[in-house]
């Protein structure tokens, strides 16, 4: 079909010595309304489907995270589902963007070459998935990582074996609040008591609950240095398994604290690749990735044991 043509039947026209045609205000109209019709018709024109479409915009989300699954200890199955499920939180929200690595490169503030990568400049939280073992960070590296949190104030997560990890760098122990030792129970039935129903990553979960899950026993910790959210019931184990070594019977699940400007959390809960799929354990852990992001509000202070 040929493009649209403009007949004007009857049009008011006048001539002026010295002037160009004047259409009347009448035919202008009629004149702009034909032309804009064209217009519509030309957009309905056949689209050739062998035509790549346009791309579309990047979408410019609002926080960066660095989601770290290196394992030179034991390898967890829950890894992959841990990352996948964060790297999806951010996705479906809008909130993050997430990069995923199983190794530390990122970990520095070097300039990495221009090979289109990032270092901790661009990112605004670390995680750590399940890692374990002494990681890949040479002294630069584990210095500007706590540069990046305890200086620049920004935020860390640790998920499960993040507590197995790094036992050759003191820094890090007092970062996070502690080291791995031992799962007493390994995977069991854990009854949990909520110790602070008004911090946004647990204020979903019920006073006492039971989640089946491998609780770790921590070392070279002490509740007076963080903030517990969650605690095993000391009513409701047995402590004549011979790796029950905390004679205090206090047994945190998941705790926030303060580490110089930043904000740490910690849960052991994450073990099974099964957790990943329980809408608890996700709410938890995209709760507590906003808190470290500063997106919501909690307590890093103390409190005796309930």
């Amino acid at each position: 079909m040929s493009a649209p043509c403009a007949t004007f039947i009857a049009a008011d026209f006048s001539l002026e010595r010295g002037h160009l045609l004047r259409l009347t205000r009448t035919t202008r109209f009629i004149f702009l309304s034909l032309l804009m019709s064209g217009f519509a018709l030309a957009q309905d024109v056949a689209v050739d489907p062998s035509v790549a479409p346009p791309p579309k915009a990047h979408t410019s989300h609002l926080k960066h995270l660095l989601v770290i699954g290196q394992t030179k200890g034991w390898e967890h199955d829950s890894v992959t589902d841990a990352m996948a499920a964060i790297y999806n939180m951010g996705h479906e929200t809008g909130l993050w963007d997430a990069m995923l690595r199983s190794d530390t490169e990122l970990i520095t503030k070097k300039d990495l070459g221009g090979r289109n990568t990032k270092n901790l400049d661009y990112f605004d939280a670390l995680i750590f998935v399940s890692t374990t073992g002494e990681l890949d960070l040479d002294e630069g590296q584990k210095k500007d990582m706590l540069t990046f949190i305890k200086d620049e104030g920004k935020g860390f997560v640790g998920v499960h074996a993040a507590l197995d990890t790094n036992y050759k760098w003191p820094e890090y122990g007092e970062m996070i609040g502690g080291w791995f030792d031992e799962h007493p129970w390994s995977t069991f039935n854990a009854p949990i008591i909520n110790e602070a129903p008004d911090f946004p990553a647990v204020r979903h979960f019920p006073k006492a609950f039971v989640k089946y899950d491998e609780i770790y026993q921590p070392k070279e910790w002490s509740r007076e240095k963080v903030n517990v959210l969650l605690s095993l019931d000391p009513s409701k184990l047995n402590y004549q398994n011979p790796r029950v070594h905390r004679t205090d019977h206090d047994f945190a699940v998941a705790w926030s604290k303060s580490y110089g400007k930043g904000r740490v959390f910690y849960s052991t809960l994450g073990h099974t690749q099964e957790a990943w799929s329980d809408p608890d354990i996700r709410k938890m852990y995209f709760e507590a990735i906003k808190w470290i992001l500063g997106m919501t509000e909690g307590s890093t202070a103390s409190h005796p044991k309930p």
